[in-house]
């Protein structure tokens, strides 16, 4: 664990900073330097392209890990890495090719409520062009074990461009189109600074001849395609279908409520930044025991660092919204629920990288279509009825579903399970701190009620959890913390 506790530490601070200023972005510079409904249209804008990007790559990003370390022979290797450049371009240029034949029917889908969005649906194709090829460049630097540059680029760099783009807009140097124009240039250069340090890392022979498993490349490409595109249609189907039955202005008020939610992922996107290209290898030399070790490790400091966050954003998210325009008023629920499905995927460690990087990828396909379907009905049920708390009942049902069937998967194929008495403890502990501390308000100004609640829990929760010794890798790391302090 020692490569991926070092890495992951480094990517972590990168996450927690770039959430931070997303955090801001999202909490006061859109509610306060844009129009709501600008601010939902740009909402919008990136959860549509967030469904089309994993399409255009054809899981080209999960293929490159998982087979890169297979090849020994140089050619082969130059032969699948040219490979994996080709595939993204030639479906971008089919669905380029669709865009521009059926773009007065597109236009018209949106209908005559949400019409704000018509002079823009051609950035969707471009922001999810560059985001399918700055994930292929991502993957190359993962394999090389190189995931901390990376990182720092996925988290950081379009957040102060957006932070940057936003003060435009509100010193009037930007119109809000123009904010939007400028969104989609940062993320092409985006993608060209990832691709020039890939290349930089490994420079590859251009080939345009195909590698002996060609088929077996191809074929899992194609069915890892669907299983990741269900994995973020689980994410950003939501946003999309707001769209389709309530006001556009209401997609913003849900996203930033999912956003204050979905900073419990911060562990868990840093850790598998480092994870996914190690499990993949841990497999393809069949080490069953370290698999299982850091399944079980991956899965326990996942749970214990962001039930910790979970803790504080539950226990805090009142006080928050007191210093939020109040147009923007908080969905309770959609924090709690959203939190929660966050939290469960964190409790399945590296369960993604183990089925993704198995010979048992298919077996996600078929489940993965049926969870697709179930998410569209149900957000079709459950947004008329229940408004934007719908779509978060709607996404906290299908993803538990999806997670338990991936669980159970990995348990009958490798016999083995995230679980401890150690998770049950912590999982005690999480809902103890949210019961004790919810509920518990200073009479201070909002800002200083999270500080000072914020300091006592976190202080408190990381008390607790070294002194019951629930993960001995965290335990190594507050010891760290604790001595370079002294």
């Amino acid at each position: 664990m020692g490569v991926v506790v070092n890495q992951t530490v480094k990517n972590v601070i990168i996450t927690c900073i770039g959430f931070g200023i997303g955090a801001v972005n999202t909490l006061f510079l859109f509610t306060n330097f844009m129009e709501k409904e600008y601010y939902g249209l740009v909402s919008y804008l990136l959860s549509a392209s967030n469904l089309i990007w994993p399409l255009m790559i054809f899981g080209v990003h999960n293929t490159l890990i998982k087979f890169f370390s297979s090849y020994s022979d140089i050619n082969q290797q130059n032969r699948f890495l040219s490979l994996m450049l080709i595939l993204p371009l030639l479906i971008s240029i089919v669905f380029g090719a669709i865009g521009v034949l059926f773009y007065t029917t597109i236009l018209d889908f949106f209908g005559e409520e949400n019409t704000i969005i018509q002079p823009y649906v051609w950035t969707i194709f471009v922001i999810a062009f560059s985001q399918s090829y700055f994930e292929v460049f991502f993957a190359w630097s993962k394999v090389k074990l190189k995931s901390v540059f990376g990182n720092f680029i996925k988290e950081l760099f379009l957040r102060i461009c957006v932070c940057i783009f936003l003060f435009l807009v509100y010193f009037k140097i930007f119109t809000p189109d123009q904010f939007v124009y400028a969104l989609v240039i940062a993320c092409l250069l985006r993608m060209i600074i990832m691709q020039l340090y890939a290349f930089g890392l490994h420079r590859i022979t251009f080939s345009f001849s195909l590698p002996e498993n060609y088929k077996s490349v191809i074929k899992y490409s194609a069915l890892i395609l669907i299983a990741g595109s269900v994995a973020t249609l689980l994410i950003d189907l939501d946003k999309t279908m707001i769209e389709r039955y309530l006001p556009i202005e209401n997609v913003a008020k849900y996203g930033i409520c999912a956003y204050i939610a979905s900073v419990i992922i911060i562990p868990s996107r840093a850790m598998h930044q480092i994870t996914y290209p190690l499990t993949a290898k841990l497999i393809n030399e069949n080490a069953k025991k370290k698999l299982r070790d850091l399944y079980k490790k991956s899965s326990l400091n996942l749970l214990a660092t962001s039930g910790l966050l979970f803790v504080l954003i539950v226990c805090n998210v009142n006080q928050l919204f007191k210093i939020i325009p109040d147009e923007y008023e908080l969905f309770i629920w959609v924090v709690v629920l959203i939190g929660s499905a966050k939290l469960f995927d964190n409790l399945l460690g590296n369960n993604n990288s183990i089925l993704y990087s198995s010979d048992y990828y298919r077996i996600i396909l078929y489940i993965g279509i049926g969870m697709a379907l179930l998410t569209i009905v149900l957000n079709i049920l459950c947004i008329p009825v229940f408004g934007v708390t719908g779509a978060a009942i709607a996404t906290f049902i299908a993803i538990s579903c999806y997670n338990i069937t991936k669980i159970w998967i990995v348990y009958k194929k490798f016999k083995m399970h995230p679980f401890s008495k150690k998770t049950f403890l912590t999982l005690l502990l999480i809902s103890g701190y949210v019961f004790g501390f919810y509920f518990w308000e200073l009479q201070f100004h909002a800002i200083i009620n999270i500080a000072i609640k914020s300091i006592i829990i976190s202080l408190s929760y990381t008390a607790v959890l070294y002194t019951l010794s629930i993960s001995p890798d965290l335990n190594v790391l507050i010891k760290n913390v604790i001595n370079r302090l002294r």
